[in-house]
């Protein structure tokens, strides 16, 4: 059984800086792409950032430059440093990984952490 396991969501000022992590735990044999997506309210979800095995990233253009995606390998865990916060950076975030358990590769899901930016 694989999980992820988000944490470091909360409320900020517009101007400020929150770090989320995604850990990976279980029968894990190898990691692919991992990456950060976010939902707002009454919206769909949208890919704000994504890093390869490689460490090769992409980013949404309405973050880039201020947010930082990046990973720990030996962790299992990928972390997204989001500074210069806007209110509508405000969603629940969700991380999302492709893994290669004892079987099979599988897309994953976190549950997901709130952001809220204040104004």
């Amino acid at each position: 059984q694989v999980q992820l396991v988000e944490s470091g969501g909360g409320l900020v000022q517009a101007g400020g800086s929150l770090r989320l992590s995604c850990a990976a735990s279980g029968s894990i044999f190898s990691i692919n792409d991992m990456g950060w997506y976010r939902q707002a309210p009454g919206n769909q979800r949208e890919l704000v950032a994504f890093i390869t095995s490689g460490g090769r990233t992409n980013y949404a253009d309405s973050v880039k430059g201020r947010f930082t995606i990046s990973r720990d390998n030996a962790k299992n865990t990928v972390y997204l440093q989001m500074n210069s916060l806007k209110p509508e950076d405000t969603a629940v975030y969700y991380c999302n990984a492709g893994i290669l358990g004892a079987v099979s590769l599988n897309d994953y899901w976190g549950q997901g952490t709130q952001v809220t930016v204040s104004s």
